[in-house]
């Protein structure tokens, strides 16, 4: 179930594309009931879209050369595709239909790319384990008591249980990364301004990127090659030449000089987690790349910094849901200001109105100097620190996670054990920098566990080329639990 595969196969005439989109969306239909990855299914789409890409026959005229060609996509809810829905797993926003594509799904659409369905999320990309969700928690297909990760874990979910090769999410502080990790995938956060926003519905406009999961590096390469690039309908995209992914992918790292962040391997992370990150680092070693041992100061400080500029933010950009221009509209206000209030009341969740009002105090008169003034001085301080690193080393090395995926409800009640899943995550999204997540073992209770790669800005090339050295040499073959067993 890869892209390489995939093409192969269509060119054997093995299969068609008729065929390999009635696959994946059969393995959607027959798997949501037990992991209620997707909430919108569009077998009818699908089907249509598959037809004219067999029609088209060699040339479909992308341009591109079809390098999607017949590839089943999943598309997180919060990113706009035209005529299917766009939720953010919110009831504010449960019937909203965009009347337009966003600028990734247009550029996957011309690389003839299929979309199957929405994926479920964190209610407006908002939590670390996808329970936040209006419409229903998604399942860890290794373990189905426990959590995928969050906010993007239908979509790490359609990719860990092989319903489709590759997927979108969106990332704020790690909400692909993390998801990855405990699902056994690949994740990859692009530079800020390396894809463009346009279509993605907005948590936190400095933080948020669309990136990519896969069940290898190649395909994650091949994916974010397509979506990249300068964008005139979002001003925040650089005109930064987007590089072949796929040719650097020579297996060659010898004498790259990778940082292992010793803070990043303190206290409260997993004994599981440990080891495995440090026998990934073993290996690179083996592999040819330099190790050095680099301290990031600023890092103590980054889940502190990123609540407080996340949440104003979120405050900002949710002002614009109060029930008047489209969604969710409460019945029976007696006034507009009832109204407002009543359709917000009913229509956020509890995590939402969280952040919501964490985000209005830290703005607020007699406020903003002491909390979002600051986070934003600290927040320069701490891409410093990247900038410096930079110098030394090619690469970062951390965890992704500080733990497995852990059990449905265990931290539902305890807002800060959640938000410190993001620990090892944030700061590359308060830096603007890449960030890649690649399975590197399993625990002892058989759950995945991921490494993280950041790197400096625009250079997502040798993040590919890194974890795709480890990947042939260590490649993960492991099965999640509904696949093991034949649920799919």
């Amino acid at each position: 179930m890869t892209i390489e595969n995939i093409h192969a196969q269509l060119a054997a005439g093995e299969t068609t594309a008729g065929k390999i989109v009635e696959s994946a969306v059969a393995k959607a239909e027959a798997l949501n009931e037990t992991l209620g990855a997707f909430l919108q299914i569009d077998r009818e789409g699908a089907s249509r879209r598959a037809v004219e890409i067999e029609e088209a026959g060699d040339d479909d005229g992308s341009g591109v050369a079809g390098v999607l060609r017949a590839v089943p996509v999943a598309v997180k809810d919060n990113i706009c595709v035209r005529g299917l829905q766009a939720s953010c797993g919110s009831r504010i926003l449960g019937s909203y239909h965009p009347p337009y594509n966003a600028t990734a799904i247009e550029r996957l659409g011309a690389a003839g790319a299929v979309v199957v369905g929405k994926t479920n999320c964190d209610e407006f990309a908002m939590g670390s384990s996808n329970e936040n969700s209006a419409f229903g928690t998604v399942r860890n297909p290794w373990d189905t008591r426990r959590v995928p990760g969050g906010s993007s874990g239908g979509s790490a979910v359609a990719v860990a249980a092989r319903i489709v090769p590759v997927a979108l999410g969106s990332d704020t502080g790690g909400s692909v990364r993390q998801p990855a990790a405990l699902c056994g995938v690949v994740g990859v956060k692009p530079t800020y301004g390396r894809v463009s926003r346009y279509g993605l519905i907005a948590f936190g406009s400095s933080l948020d990127q669309i990136g990519v999961f896969s069940t290898n590096v190649r395909d994650a390469a091949v994916m974010l090659g397509v979506i990249a690039g300068r964008d005139l309908h979002d001003a925040t995209t650089a005109d930064v030449p987007v590089p072949d992914y796929v040719a650097g992918l020579d297996g060659d790292i010898n004498g790259a000089r990778i940082g292992v962040v010793r803070e990043m391997f303190g206290e409260g992370l997993d004994a599981d987690v440990r080891e495995q990150v440090q026998a990934a680092v073993e290996a690179y070693r083996e592999l040819g790349a330099e190790i050095v041992e680099v301290e990031l100061p600023y890092a103590k400080y980054a889940i502190a910094v990123y609540y407080i500029i996340a949440t104003a933010e979120a405050s900002s950009n949710l002002a614009r849901y109060d029930g008047v221009r489209y969604g969710f509209r409460a019945e029976e206000a007696a006034t507009l200001q009832a109204m407002y209030r009543r359709t917000r009341e009913e229509g956020f969740g509890a995590e939402v109105k969280r952040r919501i009002m964490l985000g209005t105090y830290v703005l607020s008169s007699g406020y903003y100097d002491a909390y979002y003034l600051k986070a934003q001085q600290v927040r320069s301080l701490l891409r410093e620190d990247f900038r410096r690193l930079f110098e030394q080393c090619d690469a970062l090395l951390t965890p992704t996670t500080p733990t497995p995926a852990f059990l449905l409800g265990e931290k539902m009640d305890d807002p800060l054990a959640m938000y410190l899943n993001d620990i090892f995550t944030v700061t590359a999204n308060l830096a603007g920098i890449p960030g890649l997540s690649v399975p590197c073992g399993l625990s002892r209770d058989g759950l995945p566990i991921g490494l993280q790669l950041l790197g400096r800005h625009w250079n997502e090339a040798t993040l590919f080329r890194l974890a795709h050295a480890y990947e042939q040499a260590h490649p993960f073959t492991a099965l999640p639990g509904v696949l093991a067993k034949g649920a799919a």
